[in-house]
């Protein structure tokens, strides 16, 4: 079934722009001071300490359906993002025990889980976004994609740090998060379809695409803040909540127009 597209009003917009991290984003892509202190945002407090047992075993697997891919995606998509940030349809939270430690700070199975996820994830948003470079795109959807580019490498080279301190692979095997719903993400056959899509189609493909990409990323994020243990890693989950927020409200906007 479709769904409408909401069309966020100006002054909500706004609102986003100043407050989320999407504005930093294109702040810091046209040379402006880099991190979330640089548009005053609020320090984000670590979670409170959780129980020593949970859900999700040492593999980093749960028990329950994780975050899925949202639907409609494509020339039809056009998910009802109203509710989007209100973690409707999310696990209950069951942080689980830590699986290791590292500078002894201790991390669990579901921030290693959260990081392996979001590499290749990102990897694929930045491959998405750089098809807007050679196609016909109003400067402003070009100016976003490029931020976005610019804050997922950033993010991944920090989450392939951490896992390579712990000593965990960047990414997971391909079957490893079968339990919780399987790697979200964009399909080759999908890009392809986006790839050779007409030119007065592009820009309204590519940004129904972009928008689910960066809410399968909002989910992951909050099931992270919900699960996790270091407070480093739930911190990042946290602002890639609020940046995919942002920027999805952005793109919502620039599709209505």
């Amino acid at each position: 079934m479709k769904r409408a597209v909401p069309v966020v009003p100006a002054v909500v917009l706004g609102v986003l722009l100043l407050s989320g991290c999407g504005a930093d984003s294109i702040q810091e892509l046209r040379g402006g001071p880099a991190g979330h202190g640089a548009h005053g945002a609020a320090p984000v407090q670590p979670p409170s300490p959780v129980p020593a047992q949970g859900t999700y075993g040492a593999s980093g697997q749960g028990s329950g359906q994780g975050p899925g891919r949202a639907s409609g995606q494509g020339a039809d998509h056009g998910s009802d993002h109203s509710a989007h940030g209100a973690g409707a349809g999310l696990p209950s939270p069951s942080p689980a025990p830590p699986a290791g430690t590292a500078a002894g700070v201790a991390f669990n199975a579901p921030d290693v889980m959260f990081l392996q996820m979001m590499v290749p994830h990102n990897t694929q948003g930045v491959r998405l976004v750089r098809l807007v470079r050679e196609r016909p795109v109003r400067p402003e959807v070009k100016e976003l994609a490029e931020a976005i580019g610019v804050t997922q490498e950033r993010e991944s080279a920090s989450m392939s740090g951490l896992l390579d301190a712990w000593g965990r692979p960047a990414t997971a095997k391909d079957d490893e998060h079968a339990a919780h719903g399987g790697m979200p993400g964009v399909s080759e056959e999908e890009m392809a379809a986006l790839i050779a899509a007409p030119p007065a189609e592009f820009e309204r493909r590519f940004l129904d695409m972009l928008i689910a990409q960066q809410d399968d990323a909002a989910q992951m994020a909050k099931v992270e803040v919900a699960t996790g243990l270091h407070s480093q890693v739930t911190e990042m989950a946290r602002r890639v909540d609020v940046s995919r927020t942002a920027q999805i409200a952005q793109m919502l906007a620039l599709r209505g127009q």
